[in-house]
């Protein structure tokens, strides 16, 4: 078990000790273009200001042209291992998915493991203060009894991700798969967390759902940041008539399924009353579906990948968030926040952010309560900027990612809470699974 560091970090800058980061992931950063990629990016490049960050993930051949060189940019030393799953789509991935129903380990986390990632785990690991691995995907890749301190960074709570999977699957073939994979996760994350000296969740609620159902016992959670100088007004708000604006990578099930529901459900009633509402979907890999569908219908605009998103928020008379499945936290809404642009959300898309219905958004669970939620907004402006005045002064004094780095690495090098199990419970832990 590693011992604990216990290092000030608050002098900045004055005799602060440089802190030997090694970083797992499951990919380079660029693009920056979705909310794990934003997240890490940004809290690493604080961190590398100040501290040594070795970075280690696999590399698949997608990544951007000039995504190693720009590493540089979060990481003072950069290390790639090659690695090939099978494809989406293609004939080996449904082989894979096939293949699964006979692992113990869900399909998500089998497709990344690597035993050359693990290797250079193992070497890279001897020399550093801290191993972060990020997200679950590569947690299997980090060996036990390492001598520096680890942490695992839950973005979200994936095993709960799946459960509102099957909820929502109206397949009955589909439901039963998407049951055996939740399950499959929900035992490997759990043997996952235990592995681990300390987690770091994205919010309280996971924070709370990781002690509750897998017993971690060493566990804190850091809100989610936003870039303030990139994300600011660059004129006075327009509000923007009719247009509603979905900011989020449509390759993700959960922005897919919200924008399907919202589709369906929720704007044929915001037409009845506001007939000149138009929703913008702005994020990369639409389904050929959705963008056929917008192809049709004078209602529905989808741009894919754009350079920024901020002309769109700009031109927006607010912006949704009309999650039913999903974990960790929502960038998008501090975003829109920061650009003083009002949102509308399920609580499942506000969940874990410290917000209030009425103060800062609004919450709307129903097809009916969303539609009124909009509205509401654009039948009433001063309403509007009213929630996007309050929102976007919270985003400012809380939420810059200088000050969120700065906690995250205060909590895994100095943890007041025991580490989360012995060497004993971590292999004991395992063989359960």
């Amino acid at each position: 078990m590693a011992m604990t560091l216990t290092l000030s970090l608050s002098s900045r800058g004055r005799g602060v000790e440089i802190v030997k980061i090694l970083w797992i992931k499951s990919e380079l950063l660029h693009p920056v273009d979705k909310g794990g990629r934003i997240r890490t990016y940004q809290m690493l490049r604080a961190m590398r200001r100040k501290h040594h960050v070795r970075y280690l993930c696999l590399d698949d051949g997608t990544a951007a042209a000039e995504a190693k060189t720009l590493a540089s940019e979060y990481a003072n030393e950069v290390f790639t291992v090659p690695f090939k799953p099978p494809s989406k789509g293609g004939m080996r991935f449904y082989g894979a998915l096939v293949a699964n129903l006979f692992s113990r380990s869900p399909y998500a986390l089998a497709r990344y493991r690597s035993h050359s990632l693990r290797a250079h785990v193992a070497r890279l690991a001897a020399d550093v203060d801290l191993v972060v691995c990020d997200f679950l995907a590569p947690a299997e890749s980090v060996p036990d009894r390492l001598k520096a301190r680890t942490v695992l960074f839950q973005h979200n709570v994936e095993a709960k991700i799946w459960e509102r999977h099957v909820s929502a699957a109206t397949n009955p073939i589909k439901r039963a798969y998407l049951r055996t994979q939740w399950h499959k996760m929900l035992r490997s994350e759990r043997a996952q967390c235990l592995r681990f000296d300390h987690i770091v969740a994205v919010s309280d609620t996971d924070a709370n759902t990781m002690r509750r159902d897998y017993g971690t016992r060493s566990v804190s959670y850091v809100a989610t940041g936003v870039d303030l100088e990139y994300f600011r007004p660059r004129q006075e708000r327009k509000h923007g008539g009719g247009r509603i604006v979905f900011v989020g990578s449509m390759d993700w099930m959960p922005n897919e399924d919200g924008i399907r529901w919202f589709l369906v459900e929720v704007l044929p009633r915001v037409r009845d009353t506001q007939g000149n509402a138009k929703l913008i979907v702005v994020g990369r890999s639409p389904s050929a579906g959705l963008r056929e569908l917008a192809a049709r219908s004078s209602v529905l605009e989808v741009t894919g990948t754009v350079p920024d998103v901020r002309p769109y928020l700009e031109d927006a008379a607010l912006s949704i968030v009309p999650l039913r499945i999903g974990g960790g936290t929502r960038l998008k809404i501090y975003e829109a926040m920061a650009m003083r642009v009002p949102v509308v959300s399920t609580s499942i898309g506000a969940e874990g952010l410290p917000l209030r219905h009425g103060e800062h958004l609004l919450l709307a669970d129903t097809a009916q309560e969303f539609a009124n939620a909009i509205t509401g907004l654009l039948g009433d402006p001063a309403m509007g900027d009213r929630l996007a005045h309050a929102a976007a002064s919270h985003v400012e004094d809380n939420c810059g990612w200088d000050s969120v780095a700065e906690q995250f690495l205060e909590q895994c090098l100095a943890s007041p809470c025991p580490p989360n199990s012995s060497v004993q419970d971590r292999t004991e832990s395992i063989s359960r699974v």
